[in-house]
């Protein structure tokens, strides 16, 4: 019998078990992982001396990528949850309760994000100060904290209390009793007990997502005035359904209410792209509420994000642990919109009053209601709620402890009584969730119940009823036709300079539907028609050059290659159910023809065609502005041995031909071929060159301003996890030799603060490869530029932090900021006037002047800081 197996549980996640010593390691952690385990028996109820729970791991084995092909590869808050409640392991008096604690094994970067944001989903935020920094009063910010207080049992603890970590670095490492594993390269592992070993690869091929845990029927939605798809009745077990959500439908455009686990795939199933998607609102940040919110941030426009100050706070704050960013960079990717509680939010033609609801972390409830002519039509989504038993047993008089009063108690029960057209109900019961009998006087006209991972009762039966993914409950029928308005507005988009009675031709084409699955094109087809994508998603596949893309709403699919009477060279499937416009060729040409567009499009079809073939703008690029990217194109042409510099170093670079070195400190780090991309980091995220970049051969690069990029979410998104994971090889790889290494001494264990200073060290890296390799003195400027206001932003966030808590050295802080400041403007000053690099000792002067500064001064604000439960 082996000593140690391994099995495949699904794809980006492994089984490791050591019986011998007891150790079970849930190999990989994405979205649904401990529904995979469910699946596959790895997780089952059993009994222990007569105590009721459940088996499962006891250690997680995490990533070292934080992000692979767009979707989070650590989610342990459902593991973790499982392993201390479900199996007992923190649970007093429990036989699981032996003194172990639960194990994060990985690198110390990525375990101690998953601390945080661990940390984040269990209590949201930590402390009055936080509270009222949304804009809360201090008596309601009291209220609060009382009433988080009542759910922690008391203390707010940080996860390190919860949770043993193993940090996973260079050579061999000790589990635990005699297990030993080591990184054989990034996201490899090889795992060892007593001579007997398993390798593990944690990575996700190209173009492959983390799989769903359940199957979806494929719907298809008609677009209604105002209606309610139920996208959602499970819970974050539920291992048949998706997690509570629903989808607000009005005026036949497309809202989410929350974005739980395999949003992508929920989406698709019922007919609906990313693109068509207008808002989400949210109701709070656990993760089956949560998780899907990448998906969103992958979107061709900036999808609008309702909800209110405190939940975003509380969404911000995991997030920037998960990715290792500032809380800030969310608004980067959502135009947000901030809802005011306990009154009616006008959101273009409806309304939504929010109401701040019980839960261990910022939760409110949502009404929605539109008028119509008997009156309000509404509807209300109670996610997620607590029973009012339990809540009455949190009354306490003494305000000075946890627990909430008699008034509060009152106010929450007659907002869940509130009678509406149609509710939905969180009724998964337990400490945190809501019971169906809190509802049994409510007078709404239809009550569904939702949030659990079982049957109804019979008692449940006679209070509400449930829904089966993807029913519609329609309030307001549509006697518009929703389709055309959008084909419309596309159209408009595509093509803005022709006249409306020639867009009234186009729109008077037939619309069509396509089935799951149907090929729309084959690869080498010459269309005799094109499809402008209203409703759902197609794929776009080419294998041959491992290209692998999707379109939704807007999408014009058969267009250059009509025009052209071209092959096309990918194939088109429909994903799901897809509603198309479909257009002759020979009537859209001879428009484009009278409209004088063709030489328009023949100036840009070579351009537009071979960005279309990259990875980076394959999809969901709205038209309009995929045509303002192709005539911004200034093509550049590099010779072999050319270093490329800082100007060229501040706009996105694409590699048409020719191949570029990417090298530090010295090493090669890989060679860039046709369809890559250098310049990220000047052009979007206003960081110098990281890298030391060199034409191995002629190179020909399209070059397009950042500007136009920072404000399409899926392309920066793109552009980011590649920034990423190029950053992480600056700051914390022995591979930049001659730079500086992130330690984890450097760490205060202030999630933002030590964002910031590895942000630093990244900017400093860059000025040390610029010095080393002599660039111009107009690269070291900017850099030295970019060094300076990054300096002053962090200075000014730290004080603003230390001040919110009442840090009481503050104002001598703030006196080594200012000389801080003085000094480095002083070096740059120095450097403009010395003309050998080689003699600046640039390292020397950075310990000096920030690494000294983190290690002996802000240690000491961050122990201050933990006092106050800030992490």
């Amino acid at each position: 019998m082996r000593k140690i197996t391994k099995s495949e549980v699904a794809r980006g996640i492994y089984w490791v078990e050591i019986p011998d010593v007891g150790l079970r390691i849930l190999c990989g952690c994405p979205m649904d992982s401990v529904k995979h385990l469910m699946k596959r028996g790895l997780i089952i109820p059993t009994e222990i001396k007569g105590v009721p729970c459940e088996t499962g791991p006891n250690a997680i084995l995490l990533s070292d990528i934080m992000l692979q092909n767009g979707e989070f590869s650590n989610l342990g808050e459902f593991p973790v949850l499982q392993m201390l409640y479900k199996q007992g392991l923190i649970i007093p008096n429990h036989p699981n309760n032996t003194g172990k604690k639960p194990l994060l094994i990985g690198q110390a970067e990525q375990v101690y994000a998953q601390m945080q944001y661990i940390y984040r989903g269990n209590y949201g935020l930590v402390s009055k100060e936080e509270i009222m920094a949304t804009g809360v009063d201090s008596a309601t910010a009291d209220e609060m904290m009382r009433l988080k207080l009542k759910f922690a049992f008391g203390a707010i603890r940080p996860t390190q209390d919860l949770l043993d970590s193993c940090i996973v670095g260079d050579g061999d490492v000790e589990i635990r009793d005699g297990v030993m594993i080591r990184r054989k390269e990034t996201n490899v592992f090889e795992l060892e007990y007593r001579g007997e070993k398993v390798f593990v690869d944690l990575h996700l091929n190209e173009g492959k997502g983390y799989e769903s845990a359940y199957p979806l029927g494929y719907q298809r939605i008609s677009r209604e005035y105002f209606g309610i798809i139920h996208s959602g009745e499970g819970d974050g077990w539920d291992i048949n359904r998706p997690s509570m959500s629903s989808i607000l439908m009005f005026q036949g455009k497309v809202y989410l209410i929350d974005a739980g686990p395999n949003l992508d795939y929920n989406l698709s199933t019922l007919g609906i792209g990313i693109d068509e998607i207008e808002g989400i609102f949210h109701t709070h940040a656990h993760d089956d509420h949560f998780t899907g919110v990448t998906t969103l941030m992958r979107a061709g426009h900036k999808i609008k994000y309702f909800a209110t100050r405190l939940v975003r706070a509380t969404v911000e704050k995991k997030v920037a642990a998960l990715l290792s960013i500032e809380e800030r960079q969310f608004e980067e990717f959502f135009d947000v919109q901030d809802l005011a509680v306990d009154t009616w939010n006008s959101i273009e033609g409806f309304d939504v009053k929010p109401v701040n609801s019980p839960h261990p972390l910022e939760t409110t409830i949502l009404v929605f209601r539109t008028l119509w002519e008997d009156g309000y039509k509404t509807y209300a989504h109670f996610a997620d709620i607590v029973s009012l038993d339990v809540l009455k047993k949190m009354i306490e008089d003494d305000l000075s402890k946890p627990g909430i009063t008699q008034d509060y108690f009152d106010r929450v029960q007659a907002e869940y009584l509130t009678p509406v057209n149609l509710k939905k109900l969180d009724v998964g019961g337990g400490m945190i969730h809501g019971v169906a009998r809190d509802f049994r006087e409510d007078k709404s006209g239809r009550i569904l119940l939702s949030h659990m991972a079982r049957e109804l009762t019979p008692e449940e039966k006679e209070i509400g009823t449930n829904a089966p993914h993807g029913m519609m409950d329609i309030l307001i029928s549509g006697e518009s036709d929703f389709a055309r308005r959008n084909a419309f507005s596309y159209l408009t988009s595509a093509l803005p300079n022709i006249p409306l009675y020639q867009l009234r031709i186009l729109i008077n084409n037939p619309i069509i539907d396509f089935n799951p699955g149907v090929v729309l094109f084959k690869e080498g087809d010459i269309p005799q028609h094109i499809y402008l994508i209203l409703t759902g998603t197609v794929e776009r596949i080419r294998t041959s050059e491992g290209l692998y893309s999707r379109q939704s709403g807007g999408a014009l699919i058969g267009e250059l290659a009509g025009l052209y009477s071209q092959p096309t060279r990918s194939t088109y499937r429909a994903t799901g159910f897809v509603r198309a416009l479909k257009i002759s060729v020979a009537l859209y040409r001879e428009l484009v023809d009278q409209n004088n567009l063709m030489p328009r499009i023949e100036q840009t079809w070579e351009n537009r065609s071979f960005l279309e073939s990259t990875s980076l703008f394959s999809e969901g690029i709205p038209y309009q502005t995929f045509g303002k990217i192709v005539d911004s194109i200034h093509v550049r042409t590099f010779n072999p041995g050319d270093m490329i510099v800082c100007k060229d170093l501040t706009l996105l670079n694409i590699v048409r031909r020719g191949r570029v070195g990417r090298s530090i400190g010295g090493k090669q780090t890989d060679i860039l071929e046709m369809r890559d991309f250098f310049g990220e980091e000047g052009a979007v995220f206003n960081t110098p060159c990281l890298f030391r970049l060199e034409a191995l051969e002629v190179v020909e690069t399209l070059q397009i301003p950042g500007e136009l990029l920072g404000e399409i979410p899926i392309v920066r998104w793109k552009l980011f996890e590649t920034y990423l994971n190029r950053a992480r090889l600056v700051v914390h790889s022995d591979e930049n030799s001659g730079a500086f290494r992130w330690n984890t001494a450097f760490d205060i264990q202030i999630m933002e603060m030590d964002t910031h200073h590895k942000k630093l060290i990244e900017i400093a890296n860059a000025i040390v490869e610029i010095l080393r390799t002599g660039q111009d003195k107009g690269s070291l400027e900017l850099a030295f530029e970019s060094l300076i206001d990054y300096t002053r932003y962090h200075f000014k966030a730290e004080e603003d932090l230390m001040e919110r808590y009442g840090y009481p050295d503050l104002d001598q802080h703030r006196n080594k900021h200012c000389k801080l400041v003085e000094r480095v403007l002083e070096y740059r000053e120095s450097l403009r006037a010395s003309d050998d690099y080689q003699q600046i000792d640039f390292k020397g002067f950075l310990t000096y002047w920030l690494i000294r500064h983190i290690l002996n001064v802000d240690r000491q604000y961050g122990a201050f800081l933990h006092s106050r439960g800030v992490y």
